[in-house]
């Protein structure tokens, strides 16, 4: 098997420097060679390179000067240092400046090529990490919220003005919205984004399993306990814990609670020694948790504690006019992770799916547009691709008990929807077009029949007449 990796050998030994090159372009890798510290670096510089291999003793520095530099200025490559002079010391000295390994010369060849694996799967695992951070920023992060709708714009600054504090955060709104995403959106733009996020859906345990899920417990503490046990909240120190369906939390459960939001410390289960937690809490709930509080079911002094700064999630059938870009962003997004090639809605489609008044919310939005997309055959999503209950509530043309239009009873939402998404965008046609799923002769079209007229230019005819 051939390696492609790219490797810097330094030494300036050119007998040495010859012969390991020689060895290891043998072994299938690409050797660039320097015999100084000068060199070394320009190679750096200008050479994509996967790892470095430099002696220490070089005439115008040494191997600690080569790391310094990768670590300043290229810390993705990997550096081992060779010498001819091996001490404990130098290891750990070696070590802790950054370099992955010292290896001492004479270098056995399985010994080198060991430690050239070790250090090229190291580098494979950074980058795959660094990629699926990326991969989360963007599937989590804020930009993946979508929502032109005045709410949701509210949120969103709300969200930017509270991500770096360590304020309670309780998420609200009806199943579906997307709390936990506000959630992750929260964590991933706040300065614990590197720290761990932990998810816990606390009506999906019962009371004394959630305790030992939340809390940890000690070997011996019940049935079954052979060991420790780390908690969620412990697994999330120094990061962020999401505590949703927070309703169905027993009222000994809520207990225990307050006192970790008030003070960050709790015992685990069967155990006496306190542990302390730096853990910035969101919780969410679909419940009213007003009313909760006046039934009696949810602690009034919890109540206050967690709602702090409570972040209202509007349903779906409130936020109309974000159904098209919504409906657009999971199209790519299923189209990227199934390889499938679709442009978009047909308008048959998209009136469909702006007609629907999804009580699933977003979340049922996103199952319809990858199931379409999934079935489909062609090049845009039809209404033929579309499950019956959404399809059912599409405008046919159909007449009303007095003999009237359905399509003319429709009028009246469809002309309130193109005003909203107007004003939205300052009355740009081409950008209401894209926020609505469809094409501006369509636009202008329904503007028309509906009577709609842009203020500016009606503003403006007033005044010419005026003069």
């Amino acid at each position: 098997m051939i390696n492609r990796a790219s490797l810097l050998l330094v030494d300036d030994d050119r007998h040495v420097l010859d012969s390991m090159a020689d060895w290891l372009r043998e072994q299938g890798f690409e050797v660039f060679e320097a015999t100084n510290c000068r060199e070394a670096i320009r190679e750096i510089e200008h050479r994509k390179l996967d790892l470095v291999l430099s002696d220490i003793r070089l005439p115008d520095g040494d191997g600690f000067d080569i790391l310094a530099h990768c670590r300043e200025h290229r810390s993705d490559l990997i550096v081992i240092l060779l010498t001819g002079y091996g001490t404990i010391e130098t290891g750990i000295e070696a070590i802790r400046a950054g370099a992955f390994d010292l290896l001492t010369k004479p270098l056995i060849d399985d010994e080198l090529n060991m430690a050239i694996e070790r250090a090229l799967s190291q580098r494979r695992v950074m980058e795959e990490n660094k990629n699926l951070k990326e991969q989360l920023d963007m599937r989590f992060g804020m930009e993946n919220i979508v929502g032109h709708d005045a709410r949701m714009l509210r949120i969103f600054d709300i969200i930017d003005s509270i991500a770096d504090t360590k304020a309670t955060v309780l998420v609200t709104g009806e199943s579906g919205t997307g709390k936990s995403m506000i959630a992750r959106a929260i964590h991933r733009r706040s300065s614990r984004r590197n720290g761990p996020f932990v998810e816990i859906a606390c009506g999906a345990l019962p009371e004394t399993l959630l305790e030992s899920e939340l809390f940890g417990h000690v070997a011996g503490a019940f049935t079954g306990a052979i060991g420790d046990k780390k908690g969620k909240f412990l697994q999330a120190d120094g990061g962020t814990i999401f505590l949703d369906e927070i309703s169905t939390a027993s009222p000994s459960m809520q207990v225990k609670l307050l006192r970790v939001l008030q003070e960050f410390e709790f015992e685990p289960v069967g155990g006496t020694k306190t542990v302390r937690v730096n853990s910035r809490v969101i919780l969410a709930t679909n419940d009213d948790l007003t009313k909760s509080v006046a039934e009696g079911r949810f602690r009034q002094d919890l109540f206050y504690r967690i709602n702090v700064i409570n972040i209202e999630l509007p349903p779906l059938r409130e936020r109309l006019t974000d159904i098209p870009a919504l409906a657009q962003h999971f199209l790519k997004t299923v189209c990227a992770d199934s390889g499938k090639k679709m442009t978009g809605f047909s308008e048959d489609a998209m009136s469909a799916l702006r007609a629907y008044a999804w009580p699933g919310n977003v979340r049922e939005l996103q199952n319809v547009v990858e199931r379409a997309v999934l079935l489909g055959r062609g090049t845009q999503v039809t209404l033929e691709d579309l499950p019956s209950r959404v399809t059912d509530t599409t405008p046919m043309p159909a007449r009303s008990a007095e003999g009237q239009p359905l399509k003319a009873a429709l009028d009246g939402p469809e002309r309130q929807i193109i005003l909203e998404t107007l004003n939205s965008n300052n009355w740009n046609r081409h950008a209401t077009a894209d926020a609505l799923g469809i094409n501006r002769t369509t636009l202008y079209k329904k503007m028309k029949r509906l009577g709609l007229h842009d203020p500016r230019l009606t503003a403006h005819h007033s005044l010419v007449h005026s003069r």
